[in-house]
């Protein structure tokens, strides 16, 4: 009879910024097999803000950039986000930019040295 393997705990980050430039962080070690949503638990970021918990309620919540479930099985040295809602949609601010610059100081309509065609 083969005996038991054991496996080492996994090592996790969980983050969590509410505001720019601000961010807490909680290093842990939990036992293999355990979720994103053991990891939050764990962490106890989620307790301390309501904006953080409302966040993992509405599952705004990904490992390394992706979005993930909280059922989803964590692996060793993942690093756990909670995500904040967008204040404003990146192309509204695009275009807010744009027309605050103007069309012939930005992008492929600015001219890069005199005489040069727009676009080069």
């Amino acid at each position: 009879m083969a005996e038991p393997v054991a496996t080492a705990p996994l090592q996790i980050t969980v983050l969590w910024s509410g505001q720019a430039r601000q961010v807490q962080a909680w290093w842990g070690a939990l036992p293999a097999g355990s979720t994103v949503a053991d990891a939050l638990q764990a962490s106890g970021i989620p307790a301390d803000s309501a904006e953080a918990q409302a966040a993992v309620e509405g599952s705004a919540v990904g490992l390394w950039g992706r979005q993930v479930a909280l059922a989803d099985a964590l692996k060793d040295g993942d690093r756990v986000e909670i995500y904040r809602p967008l204040r404003v949609d990146p192309k509204v601010a695009r275009r807010e930019r744009f027309m605050q610059q103007g069309s012939r100081s930005s992008g492929l309509f600015a001219k890069k040295r005199p005489g040069a065609k727009a676009g080069y």
